[in-house]
């Protein structure tokens, strides 16, 4: 599948407030409805806000560093990438289906996935570059930042006009959008693997949450999560510190 100045001190991430559960009066988390789509939402939300004071931070020498933050954007790419599939050749047929009266608002949707596929894709030569550049960063990471602007508004759309209409037409039972729909979809498909998306949409979620949605998952996933999470922040440090320091900043 294609995958498609002075230095500032980077952000601290704080933890990631959505998605999140409602609770109920015993203080238990409910199910989270359409949990897949709202982890992408948030995950993308996360990178892209931290992702170019990132790149701005990468002084020359710093090739590991610069390696890891082409990594990352890629994988963000084709999360992204996939994400639009999915919504694209499985859930807006079905929301069709049973709202008509929102294809109009699914047809402008898919046509933005073209286009935000085509912005990402042409972001990532540039930051190629900058990854073994330092001196080109800091433009390249204006036009992150851009990019996210324009993200940030689709996201909105399909949050605000889409997502509570869906809530009413899909039952509650419904695996549409899941958790366990998407790590499926992701498995079928020629895109990142399980164990690293599942880490990245799970990045800096309340753990009371994470402990339910892996709880939603099979046994190979629940089974195989602690490996998962660790060498994923592992893979990331060189790019925010380790999970540890980030969370204490975030305090």
């Amino acid at each position: 599948m294609p995958s498609h100045l002075l230095p500032v001190a980077s952000p601290s991430v704080p933890t990631q407030g959505e998605p999140s559960c409602d609770r109920a009066a015993d203080g238990e988390p409910h199910a989270l409805r359409f949990a897949g789509l709202r982890l992408v939402h948030a995950a993308l939300r996360r990178d892209l806000a931290r992702l170019p004071n990132s790149l701005r931070l990468i002084q020359p020498g710093e090739d590991e560093k610069g390696a890891a933050l082409l990594r990352h954007w890629t994988f963000v790419t084709a999360m992204l990438t996939c994400h639009h599939e999915q919504q694209d050749t499985r859930l807006w047929p079905l929301v069709r289906r049973f709202a008509p009266e929102l294809r109009l608002l699914l047809n402008w949707l898919e046509a933005d996935h073209h286009n935000l596929d085509h912005s990402f894709t042409r972001v990532t030569t540039l930051v190629r570059i900058a990854s073994r550049d330092a001196g080109s960063a800091w433009p390249v990471a204006y036009a992150m930042e851009d990019l996210a602007a324009r993200l940030e508004t689709h996201l909105r759309i399909e949050e605000r006009q889409l997502l509570p209409r869906m809530e009413l037409v899909f039952a509650g039972s419904s695996r549409l959008g899941s958790l366990p729909e998407l790590l499926d979809l992701l498995r079928a498909a020629d895109g990142p693997g399980t164990a690293d998306a599942l880490a990245w949409l799970l990045d800096g979620v309340e753990p009371a949450v994470v402990e339910q949605l892996i709880a939603e998952c099979d046994d190979d996933v629940a089974r195989n999560w602690p490996h998962w999470q660790a060498t994923y922040q592992r893979c990331t440090a060189p790019l925010w510190g380790p999970a540890d320091v980030r969370e204490h900043l975030a305090d």
